[in-house]
């Protein structure tokens, strides 16, 4: 099984593709590329990867050429030119293989494991500075007050107060009468 982790260098929303063989990478690509530009209203322009004959064939160059894609290749042997993907690739196989370790699930599963760390890395890691998940950069969405958090109100909501009984007790009356 082979690994295709793609992800937005604006928002570092992060998508996971798994591949029988390499050869499946462009196919996977174009399509991809398709939805994206469907589905965000906005055009790809750059493809950063690694040097790999996956991302250099005749039919990703044509495909790039004829959408006007930029592609910007890393030197042979060089990982730290794509810290970025290299270090989320490290963060979701270490996320899964955690998940799976603690639930005592063979290796059979770390494919969901890995598409469960990137759910969850979507949706809890901050992007600095807008201090926003990559999902609520990605979709546009406001974050929700946390329970307990100072919220501010929209318009006045009026308090209704009911008269308790007098032979209600408090916890604290009660507790003393109980002496």
């Amino acid at each position: 099984m082979h690994c295709l982790v793609v992800i937005d260098d604006y928002n570092r929303f992060t998508w996971v593709f798994f591949l029988a063989t390499k050869n499946e990478t462009s196919g996977i690509l174009k399509s991809f590329i398709t939805g994206i530009e469907n589905l965000a209203d906005h055009k790809v322009k750059i493809i950063r990867c690694d040097n790999e004959t996956e991302f250099k064939n005749r039919e990703m160059n044509q495909y790039c050429e004829m959408k006007g894609i930029l592609r910007q290749f890393s030197v042979a042997r060089t990982p730290q030119q794509n810290g970025v993907t290299e270090r989320s690739n490290r963060t979701l196989i270490e996320a899964a293989r955690t998940m799976l370790a603690d639930s005592k699930l063979l290796t059979t599963f770390l494919g969901e494991a890995i598409n469960t760390a990137c759910y969850v890395q979507n949706k809890v890691l901050v992007v600095k500075p807008l201090n926003k998940s990559p999902y609520e950069l990605f979709h546009g969405l406001v974050r929700v007050q946390l329970v307990g958090n100072k919220m501010h109100e929209a318009f006045p909501v009026p308090v209704i107060e009911f008269p308790l009984p007098e032979e209600v007790l408090t916890a604290s009356e009660e507790s003393s009468h109980c002496q």
